[in-house]
This record gives C-alpha cells, structure tokens and sequence, in this order.
C-alpha cells in the first residue's frame, strides 16, 4: 500500500494510487445478476479527470463545498475523487433522507456543488424550500431524455477541455463535512480533516491490511463513515477492489461472495443477524447424518481455535461453508449498534472472523477493533493504533462515559461553536456512550448516556443491556423503554419497563412467543425485568446504519397508543 504518513491530503494519495496500480480492478458495479461495469484504475482516472475539469470551468475553486446524494455505485466514487482533485471539500449525504432534509443539509454546508441521482433531484424540485436553495451547478445521473432538470445538468456530458488543475490541500484542511444526524433539530455537520482520514487508514489497515487482488464487497451506503473508509479510501490506497451491489436482497448479496471471491465485507448487526438466520436455516434442513458430522466438525474447529482463528485449518475442515462464501473471505467487519455476542461467536465457530467494533463519526471510523487475539464476543476490542480511550466519571461498576483522543477526531461541528465545546473537552471527544475497560483492555459496551434508566432504587439500567437478553426470540426486532419516557411525563426515572416487539408480516404474538419471552425475562434480575409488552405493527424508524430511532419510535408510540390499552402485563 501507499505510505500514508507521507501524505498531505487524501487527493493526492489517491492521485498517486491511480498511477501505481493502472491495470488493476478498482471497481465492480452489479446490479442482480447483471454487471454494469468494471473499471481499472487508469480507467477509473479517465473517467474522473474530464468531470474534475468540469468542475473547474464551472468555477470550483480550492475549498470548494461539494455534496453528493446517491446509491451504492461507481459515479459515487468518480464525483467524489474528482472533488478532491480539485481541492474541493466533500459533503456526503444520506440518500435515504427526505427531500426536505436534504434541502436543510445543503443549505447548512453552503455546497456550491450537488451531484444527486435523478429520482432523489426530482423530490427535491418538488418540495417546500427549494425555491431558497443556492446550490450553483447541479449534476443529475441517470436522468431520462425528456426530463425537465429545472436548471440541472446531466452528469455523464460533463466534461470539460482539456487536463484539470490538480489542486493539493494540508493535512489539517477541511476534507468531509458528514452529518452524523440528519433529521429533524439541529444538524451536526462533523469537519474532518485529511489528516482525520488519512490518519484512520493507517490504523485500520495495520489491522486488516488490503492490496492489490483483494476484493471488498461493499451494501452500506458510501456516505456511511464506514463504507467510505473500508469501501473506498482504504481499498483504493492500496490497490484493491470494490465491488458495489445495487440490490440488498438477501439471495444476490449471497450470491456476490463466490461471484467475485469475496476477502472483506462491513455490515450493520441486523444484516449480519439476518445472515446468521440464513445459515441456521440451512444447516437445519440438512439430513441427520450430515448434520452429524457438521456440528461435530464445528465443535473441532471451536476447539482448535479457542484462543486464536487459524483460517487455512478452518477453510479445511469447513470447506463448504467457505467455498459459500466465496473461499477467499478473511474477515466480516461489524459496527454500529449493539451486537449479540452469540451471533459473534456462532461465525467465529465457522472460521469466519467477525471484526467487531465501535465508532463514530465524530471520531472518523473506528475507534476500537477486535485484533482476536485472542477473540472476545463480550466486547468492541481494543483501541486501534493511535487511539486513546478512557473511561469518564466512572460509578462503581467502573461504568462512565467514553472519552476518545486521537488524529482521527473532527476539528469541529460546522457554524456550531457551542455544541463543539460541550463535544470536545481538552482535546478530548466526550461519545455520550457508556462503557468500561476490563483487565485485558478491551472496551465493553453498554449503551447511549441519554438512553440510561435510572430506577426508584437507584439502580443504572441500559436499554441496550436488557434487550442483549431477548435476543434470538423470534421475532422482527424490539425496543426497551421506561415507559415514563413514552407516556405521559417523558422522564427516565422510577418507572414500569416495556419492550416494544416488532412481529414479522403476517406473525402473530402466540402463546408459546408469550412464554419464550417470560421466560427471557425471569432470567434477568429483579431491577432488570421487564413489566410489560407492546405490540407495534409498523416498521421501527431507524438510521442508514440501521440503529433504531429511540425517540422517534417513543413519539410514534405516544401519538398513536393508550398506555392502558397498549401495554400487557407480562
């Protein structure tokens, strides 16, 4: 890979990354069964080049402000390295927000650029503010023949004349300003720097290295901080690939591991519990002689792998599971949300290795990172190299809050000097997380600060905690609240627990689920146990990393159900 530590800025690493690997594969774009395209590196360049001269005709200058709003796909990649050729600052936004929330994070940036697919442009025409949006040049894909672009112009004929300027940048300039919220109050628009980033790689791929022959398959959106570190700037320093899935249907995402030979993927904890239940499925249609033989080799590789992976014995021993998975997986990375430590251990059984860890925008990536050595499922790993964690204000559980240092935290919350102070406190990122460092040095998890239940004895209880407990009853998904914070006096004190059970379509909430779930919870202590459950028959609002939307869930609750009615003693 390149020497990172040697670079400026995060233009001109990839500038040198297009030169150095020119034959290689950079990118695969596929779409079910079809493949849209496949780019080397030189022609990866000579697809971004043309678009950065573009950008400079049109006026873009050095700091520039860019925003991007599309799905999984090679324009994706394309704008954005042409923005950072031109010493443009890249604004990433989720395309699964509403047209009115992109309009309030585009007017909050102040981007001068926009390159936004034509459905999500289309909303945006349409909806209330858009007269006061002062975007100057607008670049629409995939737009028909005949559409009205209300001023926009089409991506693929912007080319300019000639060879753009390429423009370098300091390592402590402006590179991403990313919303780590994007809806309803106050947007939190995080500034990183190239350094932020440049800095996180280093780190990342100390642990899981890339080169030139590997393969990332990327199903998070790329303005996710994750995928766009794992699935764009690490492999592209290094000289590997990425393949982008235009589809999450389950059977296609599968398909992809031996299509493309597949060496690392991220997800968020409902796919990967989502894949868990998959395979679970499969191995129980297995006949009985099989699945004989099939438990017994995967309690010999438990065995031999208790303290360390060795991945060629387990590709032996399992060789099915991993020719499944394309046979050239070396590792599952997992983040964002609360993951059960069951699921961790059921793929570590099989050989595959679940990179479990914790981050946040705020702080680049990641922060800490399972290195398995040796393989914990109770815990988000250590910090990574250059990461310093302690733990703030801790009760006598050693729970407190969870502070970061490092190169790789933002410099501020743009136009928000206020919430940057109360954010950042000498030098150090306060994640409103709770946590604590065992003997070993890994971090455990226990939930969001805001989100703590404190009872009439006193006594901290973590939603997050609690719900660890139900996991694998079956159903769709579920939530834990104090039912105070739902109606009416929306407090977190001394009150009644609820969990909230999302069914399956077309489930219904039996008697034996009711037992399963009583049972659940007459294994929990006292202050722990739940008094009551809520069914819930819509969809549980959720961010792009699939974390629920606890307060908007409670709101939809409190507007749409009786506490009297809704809740049933358990």
């Amino acid at each position: 890979m390149l020497d990172l530590k040697q670079y400026s800025s995060l233009g001109a690493a990839l500038r040198d990354a297009l030169e150095r690997w020119p034959y290689e594969t950079c990118l695969i774009e596929a779409d079910r069964e079809r493949e849209n395209c496949r780019l080397t590196y030189r022609q990866f360049k000579e697809a971004a080049l043309p678009l950065a001269r573009f950008l400079q005709e049109r006026g873009a200058v050095s700091g520039t402000r860019a925003a991007i709003i599309m799905t999984n796909q090679s324009k994706w990649l394309i704008s954005a390295y042409a923005i950072f050729y031109t010493g443009g600052v890249l604004v990433p936004l989720d395309y699964k927000l509403s047209a009115r929330e992109h309009i309030q994070l585009l007017m909050h940036s102040k981007a001068d650029v926009l390159v936004v697919e034509y459905y999500l442009w289309r909303a945006i025409t349409e909806a209330e503010g858009f007269e006061g949006l002062q975007v100057k040049t607008v670049l629409v894909t995939e737009a028909p023949a005949s559409a009205d672009l209300k001023g926009a112009l089409r991506w693929e004929e912007a080319k300019g004349g000639g060879e753009p300027e390429f423009v370098e940048r300091e390592r402590k300039d402006m590179a991403c300003i990313v919303y780590s919220s994007g809806t309803g109050g106050r947007p939190k628009g995080c500034v990183l720097t190239h350094e932020n980033y440049l800095e996180q790689c280093v780190a990342l791929t100390s642990l899981y290295p890339f080169w030139p022959g590997v393969r990332y398959l990327s199903i998070l959106p790329t303005n996710h901080a994750i995928d766009f570190m794992v699935g764009f700037i690490g492999p592209f320093t290094c000289g590997a690939a990425v393949v982008h899935l235009r589809t999450l249907r389950p059977e296609f995402v599968r398909e992809a591991f031996p299509r493309y030979k597949i060496t690392y993927m991220a997800l968020v904890p409902m796919v990967l519990k989502n894949l868990e239940k998959g395979l679970k499925a499969r191995f129980n249609d297995l006949p009985a002689h099989k699945k004989f033989v099939f438990n017994r080799l995967v309690a010999l590789n438990r065995t031999l792998t208790r303290k360390r992976p060795n991945l060629k014995l387990s590709r032996r021993l399992l060789k099915q599971v991993h020719d499944a998975f394309g046979g050239e997986l070396r590792a599952l990375f997992v983040g964002g949300a609360f993951m059960d430590p069951a699921t961790l251990q059921f793929f570590y059984d099989l050989g595959i290795q679940v990179g479990n860890g914790y981050g946040l925008t705020e702080a680049g990536t990641a922060v800490t990172l399972n290195d398995f050595n040796p393989f914990r499922a109770d815990t988000v790993g250590k910090p990574l190299p250059g990461m310093e964690v302690k733990i703030v204000n801790p009760a006598a559980d050693a729970v407190g809050e969870v502070a970061v240092r490092s190169k790789t935290v933002m410099s501020y919350y743009l136009d928000d000097p206020e919430m940057t102070a109360e954010t950042i406190v000498d030098g150090w990122l306060m994640t409103g997380d709770l946590g604590r460092i065992d003997g070993m040095g890994h971090l455990q998890l226990f939930g969001r600060a805001k989100n703590m239940i404190v009872t009439e004895g006193g006594k901290n209880i973590y939603p997050e905690d609690i719900e660890s407990a139900f996991e694998g009853l079956p159903v769709k998904e579920l939530c834990v609240f104090a039912a105070n914070f739902v109606w009416p006096e929306r407090t977190m004190t001394g009150e009644q627990l609820i969990i909230v059970i999302g069914l399956e379509t077309g489930q219904r909430f039996t008697e034996e689920l009711r037992a399963d779930l009583a049972e659940r919870n007459r294994r929990l202590p006292d202050y722990k146990r739940i008094g009551g459950y809520v069914l819930w028959d819509r969809e549980f609002p959720r961010t792009a990393s699939l974390k629920i939307k606890r307060n908007i869930l409670a709101e939809e609750m409190r507007q749409n159900l009786q506490r009297q009615e809704a809740v049933v003693e358990l």
